[in-house]
Formats: structure tokens, C-alpha cells, sequence
């Protein structure tokens, strides 16, 4: 990874990442958390992301791509929790998922936000049979 993109991730987590984290912690906005296990040091992290609901699960944009330290981990572990709207849901699985599609759940004005960003790369975060947990 280059030392520019190094320090910019850096940098959100740092800063924007705490303030995003305390919003989706209040269970309103746009943002989730999404608590996963260091593939690594086995410790519990909680980042924030943005997801839009779809038939079995949500959807999530990879802003920063599929080498970020949150997704990397989902994959590795499995699954993780996912808490939107204060309602934390069991992720059993990632999947692959198409980005015109995936650009629609997200609905306006992100869905043309994402469009002219050009962003394509989505996943599926399939949720468990029985839904949210609390």
C-alpha cells in the first residue's frame, strides 16, 4: 500500500471514524457499525460503514476497497454483527454483489452520489435466518 493512501486511512480512523462511530452508536443517521474480529490480534473492533437494506441482508459500498482492515476481517471470521438503527443483525456470510444494484438501495441523492463517484465494488452482507438479535 502507498504511504499516501497508508496516511489517509490513518487519518480516518483517527478522526472521522471516532466522530461517525459516535452517530451510529446514537442509532441515528446514516451510518452502522460494524463489529468484527481482528483476523490477527483476535481482539473486537467497531467501525463505522454505510449500508442500505436489501432482500436478505444489507448492502455496503467499499469505499477504500476490499483491503480494508474491517472487510478483510469479516471475510476471514466469516461473519460479524452489524448495528443499524441501534438493532444489532448476525452477518453470516459476504457475497459479491452488482453494483447497479447495489447503487439503487442506497436510493437518492447517494445513489447519484455513487454514481458520479463511479464507485462499483459492493457486497452483500448476508444476515442470519432469524434476523436482528436486540
Amino acid at each position: 500500500m502507498g504511504r499516501i493512501r497508508a496516511a489517509w486511512l490513518w487519518l480516518i480512523k483517527h478522526t472521522l471514524n471516532r466522530l461517525t462511530l459516535r452517530l451510529a452508536g446514537s442509532g441515528r443517521g446514516p451510518f452502522s457499525i460494524v463489529r468484527h474480529v481482528g483476523r490477527r490480534s483476535g481482539r473486537v473492533f467497531e467501525t463505522p460503514i454505510m449500508v442500505a437494506p436489501v432482500p436478505g441482508g444489507f448492502v455496503a459500498e467499499l469505499t477504500y476497497g476490499p483491503r480494508v482492515n474491517w472487510y478483510r476481517n469479516v471475510v476471514a471470521a466469516g461473519g460479524c454483527e452489524l448495528v443499524v438503527h441501534g438493532e444489532t443483525h448476525r452477518i453470516v456470510a459476504v457475497e459479491p454483489f452488482p453494483t447497479a444494484t447495489g447503487r439503487r438501495a442506497f436510493g437518492f441523492p447517494a445513489q447519484l452520489v455513487l454514481t458520479l463517484l463511479h464507485r462499483e465494488d459492493f457486497r452483500l452482507m448476508r444476515e442470519a435466518e432469524e434476523g436482528a438479535l436486540g
